[in-house]
């Protein structure tokens, strides 16, 4: 009997110790950086960009780190539209927060890129969420993978760390949030081509943005 009382001992030892660990390695996520602030001001801020400030066209996409159809997107579609137009100086990419309600941690996702880009990180930080975009069908608190995608991202852990526990960029968020809708967006990615929404039926692909990028392009200055 001693020795049963024993083991149950060290077992019950051993699942405290587990416990204590899986919180540590995974902390709940701040609410300042989760949750749109009451009061919302405008920062200056208009958004990220990728490619040459002197291109003709710009592609402005309203996104959500935690939707799908936006990382089937970025993996899928957005390598050759940068290889084919934001490389070579035709397309200047910009990108708008836009978290959908629908998503527990699309939120705390955009604050994450928000503050990879305060370290001029945000394209990894982008690609980071998007190509390992798991985590967004777990449901899980996703804080201790994001601080690992920041690591990957090549940021200051620490730096990162207290920029996600101010949630210093919250408002800039909601703003971009606010912004789309009053433009009409209303799902992920929405995208808007020189200051118009591009209507599809369809995800739009590389070649379809290749195409509109060469009539706007062909049009006199």
């Amino acid at each position: 009997m001693n020795r049963f009382y024993m083991m149950l001992g060290v077992l019950t030892l051993a699942l405290g110790a587990m416990l204590v660990y899986l919180l540590r390695s995974n902390p709940s996520a701040p609410r300042a950086a989760t949750e749109a602030p009451a009061t919302v001001l405008d920062d200056g801020f208009r958004g990220f960009t990728l490619g040459s400030d002197s291109a003709r066209i710009e592609v402005v996409e309203y996104v959500d780190f935690e939707c799908p159809v936006c990382a089937s997107f970025a993996v899928v579609q957005l390598p050759t539209i940068k290889a084919q137009l934001i490389a070579t100086g035709k397309v200047r990419w910009r990108y708008r927060d836009f978290p959908l309600s629908i998503h527990k941690y699309s939120f705390y996702a955009a604050h994450a890129a928000q503050c990879a880009g305060e370290q001029g990180r945000f394209p990894e930080m982008h690609d980071q969420l998007f190509g390992n975009h798991g985590w967004a069908l777990t449901g899980q608190n996703p804080t201790g993978l994001f601080r690992d995608f920041a690591k990957g991202a090549g940021l200051d852990a620490p730096r990162y760390d207290a920029c996600m526990k101010s949630g210093r960029f919250a408002a800039r968020i909601e703003f971009s949030r606010q912004e789309g809708l009053q433009r009409g967006v209303n799902g992920t990615p929405t995208f808007f081509v020189n200051g118009t929404e591009l209507h599809s039926s369809r995800l739009p692909t590389s070649d379809d943005f290749k195409r509109l990028a060469d009539s706007l392009a062909a049009r006199p200055k």
